[in-house]
């Protein structure tokens, strides 16, 4: 049996196939990538002395636009933090959770079970499909004969428009350290270079246009005292007393994210997490020696560190702008999730590099609206559940993001979390203007503080450390290639979502557009929207329907 399903349902391997309610017709614009899923069990029809093989066969004249992917099963030892959830989790025990997407063979083979498993479809028209409606049947048959085990068709209605860019930015922080830990190559090698280039383009793919740039080791999630392995893209030399900087590598790495498509740098902080106090760790070649020249044990706006910055920054702007303005691509970290009690050090940090900064934007996690309003952080970057003041008093510039703290009510993408409770951010994001989103990890694949390395297969959650899929979006593949989870192409499809809103208004006005949003539903805030299955399909049917009347 097989059945097309919405991209929201997410199969365990426990559930009941007939209480997936199936899909029959969707639509979609010419450069949309649309996602839908299917659903299967061989249990009624294979007998279990038969090849444990079956065949999946699509039959479609729009089939070399469409690429099937495998739902795999990961462990989930902590679905959320002990005691920390609400009503709306899918589970909340430990299990095999639908996560991973594998690309499906090539001779489409599937491996006969007497469970649910399912199929995750993407088709992408790339603006080559001519508009109409485009029928999608699939069989599964039984390995080395046509004996159909079951059958299921959905018809695809291509809208003749394009979504436009919409100018969000949006960033999961790139960590170039892991990669390096998982495939143990050395820092930048080539082979490093070729698995950060599948990582970065997997990124784009899915609509992450901003990219943590390491300048030098990004000083996040770090233990006091502690060291990430060395990612530094900037050369220093110290010769008498004297900094020079070598951008050879800073210069591959531009080439490359322009070549992959990425929009902006997100320059790696200056100062360390929680406080601005210290300097991140800075290699350099010292007088012939190569060692390590700033750290845990610098302190942020000493003498030193200050020198270092005020001479390194001005010629770190001087070669992003020779490299076709790309300086104004450019946004900056002081120090990541300050507080109130740290208010005088991230200002004493931040008056070392305002100066010659001010022309671009600084940004920075902040969860207090009183922080904000010391005006310290142009940019703010606020959690979700902590974001309504921000909003009340209508702050410029706004972005938001979630982590390991946002269970209770808002929007996240921990694996145990419904499909919809991830992409309903889209409805968030238009409603209340918010410029950019930000998350701590597309491939973080460390432990908490950065102890040491862990295995993203076996451990979802960083040993223990925040709930599973909070720290990485993309699995580590073989051979350096990125393997994406379902939460990836969620918050893609949310960005997807944002965009036909924004048309949308360009066509019949924003009020038009929130009304349809709203209509028979609350306001919708970050705290408080719509739970049904259903409700974001049938808001981009409406959508759809209104752009292609207009049209």
């Amino acid at each position: 049996m097989i059945k097309f399903i919405s991209s929201l349902e997410k199969c365990f391997l426990d559930d009941s196939y007939a209480l997936k309610r199936e899909l029959k017709k969707a639509s979609l614009f010419k450069n949309e990538v649309f996602r839908f899923g299917a659903c299967y069990t061989t249990e009624r029809f294979l007998p279990q002395t038969s090849k444990q093989i079956v065949r999946l066969k699509i039959d479609s004249p729009i089939e070399k636009y469409i690429r099937v992917w495998q739902v795999d099963h990961v462990p989930v030892k902590m679905p959320c933090i002990p005691g920390k959830n609400d009503a709306d989790f899918l589970r909340i025990t430990p299990g095999l959770y639908p996560d991973l997407l594998t690309p499906l063979r090539d001779d489409k083979r599937l491996m006969q079970c007497n469970n649910l498993e399912s199929l995750y479809f993407e088709f992408a028209p790339n603006g080559e499909v001519e508009a109409g409606e485009y029928p999608v049947t699939v069989m599964l048959l039984a390995d080395g004969s046509d004996t159909e085990l079951g059958k299921a068709t959905i018809k695809l209605n291509v809208i003749n428009a394009l979504l436009p860019d919409t100018g969000f930015k949006a960033s999961q922080w790139f960590y170039c350290d892991c990669l390096q830990s998982y495939y143990a190559t050395e820092s930048f090698d080539e082979k490093h270079w070729s698995i950060i280039e599948s990582f970065v383009k997997m990124a784009v793919e899915h609509g992450l246009n901003m990219l943590l740039t390491p300048v030098f080791t990004p000083p996040i999630d770090t233990y006091v005292g502690g060291e990430r392995p060395t990612t530094q893209l900037i050369d220093v030399t110290v010769n008498n007393g004297k900094y020079s900087f070598g951008f050879d590598k800073l210069d591959r790495w531009v080439d490359m994210c322009d070549r992959l498509g990425v929009k902006y740098f997100e320059i790696a902080h200056l100062f360390t997490q929680w406080g601005a106090g210290h300097a991140p760790k800075v290699m350099a070649t010292v007088d012939g020696e190569y060692k390590k020249i700033f750290g845990w044990e610098t302190d942020a706006s000493g003498p030193e560190y200050t020198e270092f910055l005020r001479t390194f920054i001005p010629q770190f702007l001087d070669f992003m702008k020779s490299k076709n303005g790309a300086d104004k691509r450019c946004s900056f970290h002081i120090s990541d999730e300050p507080t109130t009690e740290h208010l005088e050090q991230y200002t004493a940090s931040r008056a070392v590099v305002y100066d010659l900064l001010k022309d671009y934007p600084i940004m920075d996690a902040l969860s207090d609206y009183d922080f904000y309003e010391k005006g310290l952080v142009q940019t703010p970057i606020v959690a979700v559940d902590h974001i309504d003041p921000f909003i009340e008093h209508n702050v410029d510039h706004l972005w938001c993001y979630y982590c390991v703290c946002q269970w209770d009510k808002v929007t996240n993408r921990f694996i145990a979390m419904p499909s919809a409770r991830t992409r309903i951010i889209s409805t968030q994001l238009y409603k209340y203007n918010i410029e950019g989103f930000a998350q701590w990890g597309y491939n973080f694949y460390y432990n908490q503080w950065s102890y040491g390395y862990v295995n993203p297969y076996v451990n979802t959650d960083g040993e223990r450390f925040t709930p599973a899929g909070d720290a990485f979006s993309v699995y580590p593949g073989i051979g350096g290639v990125a393997l994406p989870s379902l939460r990836l192409k969620l918050f893609h499809d949310a960005l997807q979502d944002l965009s036909a809103l924004k048309l949308c208004e360009s066509l019949y006005g924003r009020e038009y557009v929130l009304n349809l949003m709203e209509e028979g539903e609350n306001p919708i805030t970050f705290k408080e929207y719509p739970r049904d299955i259903n409700y974001l399909p049938t808001l981009r049917e409406k959508v759809n329907a209104a752009i292609a009347a207009k049209l």
